[in-house]
């Protein structure tokens, strides 16, 4: 029997902020090329991405 959407929709959002959390973690010692690099797979992850990136700071670094 096939999981339902919902509970798919609820899964990808717990991993999708799991992700986040580790990138949010390794961003303190990260160097240009690579918070340019978590720039893109953050947009790649998430509709949000934009925001996530503001706030983050990396909108400078990446363009």
């Amino acid at each position: 029997m096939s999981i339902s959407n919902r509970a798919k929709e609820i899964k990808r959002r717990r991993k999708r902020s799991e992700k986040l959390t580790k990138l949010k973690k390794r961003l303190g010692k990260a160097t240009k090329s690579e918070q340019v690099e978590m720039a893109r797979k953050i947009r790649d992850m998430t509709p949000g991405a934009e925001v996530v990136i503001a706030n983050w700071g990396l909108a400078a670094v990446d363009r």
